[in-house]
């Protein structure tokens, strides 16, 4: 594996992990159906974390099909299957505490390791949850700072949260079926590994648990043109 970008730790990422119990939540109403809540320094030690991550969670670079051809996704992965442990015992701690705030199931996480600013994800929606009006995706970040953007789907002014190392984002309600997200590429280095836990109400197919979860913007479009043909 090629060597990660140099990550600055922060006073808190080093501190030994846990919840910060000084944390407080701020939720923002995205439309009348969909909202995002956001706990800035929500768990300590995600620095020490981010090391222990991406030394010891098996890595993998998947591929995708982008309109007739197929792409390296651009960023590592790791996709835990049901009945399987989370790859460290802090993201038990931190799901069950997720568990118990939002008084929902969730499902396996999802590790995504983007090495440096060059490493991306397009605009997208989670594919399992983009046509559901009630779905949780709870994120945590760990490492840099990098913009996570958000727009409404199809287009629009965006919204930068910006999580940071220990930052949990929670996105709600309709928030996969009438909003994007993106990660994009930036010239400030530095390694970021983000973890997703995600619950939904509806009954979408569940896959394997190595896949991917998104639909990125042109290959809904192409889905829809071709459902319209």
């Amino acid at each position: 594996m090629a060597p990660a970008a140099i990550h600055q730790p922060t006073l808190l990422g080093v501190a030994p992990p846990g919840p910060n119990p000084t944390a407080s939540r701020e939720r923002l109403a995205l439309d009348g159906t969909s909202w995002v809540e956001i706990v800035r320094d929500w768990w300590a030690g995600c620095d020490v974390l981010l090391a222990e991550l991406i030394e010891h969670v098996p890595w993998r670079q998947g591929r995708r099909r982008m309109w007739d051809r197929m792409v390296d996704d651009p960023r590592l992965s790791h996709w835990c299957r049901r009945g399987e442990p989370e790859p460290h015992t802090a993201l038990a701690l931190m799901r069950n505490r997720l568990v118990g705030w939002y008084d929902r199931p969730l499902r396996p996480p999802g590790l995504n390791y983007y090495r440096d600013g060059r490493d991306s994800v397009a605009w997208h929606a989670d594919r399992e949850l983009r046509d559901l009006d009630d779905t949780l995706v709870a994120i945590v970040t760990f490492g840099a700072r990098r913009p996570f953007l958000i727009r409404p789907a199809g287009g629009g002014p965006s919204t930068d949260l910006a999580p940071g190392s220990g930052d949990l984002l929670v996105m709600g309600g309709a928030a996969q079926r009438d909003w994007e997200h993106a990660v994009p590429k930036t010239s400030r280095p530095g390694p970021r590994v983000s973890v997703s836990w995600r619950w939904t109400s509806g009954s979408a197919r569940v896959h394997g648990g190595d896949h991917p979860w998104l639909a990125t913007s042109s290959a809904r479009t192409s889905s829809r043109a071709a459902s319209n043909r």
